[in-house]
């Protein structure tokens, strides 16, 4: 079993990465835990702690300085609490080997999408009547640009539909399905990079927040693994959350980009050896 130590590292740097890309860190933290010995089932229960601290260390401070955009992300949890539910359903019917080749194909179009997005923040949105019935737009100061700014979001039906798809990854494969929700964000609801990374930190605590009393109630969590986790993560994520303040949009997408493509290896990977 890994030691107090090395879990701890492991966790800090999960948690850094976690709170600028707006992933939960599960992605990391499972394969790297795996490697030190730790079974996969409680490598993947350990994360969705890795998850919630993540989210609780970096939520606060981007809804502080109204990073997060709490109307959006409380209408997109609907949607990927559903498709988690859906997505749990349908893992007893279907081998898991192919839910990561489909989902490895998801992440290679978001990829493609992403890197074709060039300009610092979203020019010329368009808010179709839902968009603006809900008053999806809001506000920030941007440390890097040295001044506020206004954005709008758009397609909220079409994001509520990319979302349940982010649920239902979730669901399957045990994970925050950060990577899906900021694509969504990003490529269809239109969201500027640092707004999308914190709003996806809210959002990804509450997902994980249900799946891990049920990895507690079935004994897979075990807390001196997880009690390392909970604190590295959490520090991890209040210094990356500081750090993103800072950051363009533009090296924050290059980052959650690098991150992803490491995500869907590791995916394919699995898909193969099964």
């Amino acid at each position: 079993m890994a030691g107090f130590i090395e879990v701890l590292i492991i966790s800090v740097f999960a948690g850094f990465i976690g709170a600028i890309t707006g992933l939960g860190g599960a992605s990391i933290t499972t394969p790297l835990l795996t490697l030190l010995g730790v079974p996969i089932k409680n490598a993947i229960a350990a994360g969705m702690v890795s998850i919630i601290a993540t989210s609780s260390g970096s939520a606060s401070g981007h809804v502080r300085r109204g990073l997060s955009d709490i109307k959006a992300a409380m209408f997109l949890e609907m949607f990927t609490i559903l498709g988690a539910i859906a997505g749990a359903t349908v893992t007893l019917y279907v081998a898991p080997r192919f839910l990561y080749f489909f989902f490895a194909g998801f992440l290679l179009t978001s990829f493609i999408g992403l890197r074709t997005i060039k300009e610092e923040l979203p020019t010329n949105v368009s808010q179709d009547r839902l968009a603006r019935w809900l008053d999806l737009s809001g506000s920030y100061y941007d440390d890097r640009l040295g001044r506020e700014v206004r954005y709008h979001l758009t397609n909220p039906l079409l994001g509520g539909g990319g979302m349940f798809v982010a649920g239902v990854a979730a669901g399957m494969l045990g994970i925050g399905a950060g990577a899906f929700k900021v694509a969504v964000h990003e490529l269809v609801l239109k969201m500027p990079s640092k707004v999308s990374s914190a709003t996806s930190n809210f959002i990804i605590g509450m997902t994980a927040l249900a799946g891990v009393s049920v990895y507690f109630n079935s004994g897979l969590l075990y807390l001196d693994l997880a009690a390392p986790m909970a604190v590295g993560t959490t520090i991890g994520a209040v210094a990356g959350s500081r750090l993103l303040r800072k950051l363009s949009n533009s090296s924050t997408r290059i980052l959650f980009l690098v991150v992803v493509l490491y995500i869907m290896v590791q995916m394919i990977v699995r898909g193969v050896i099964g």
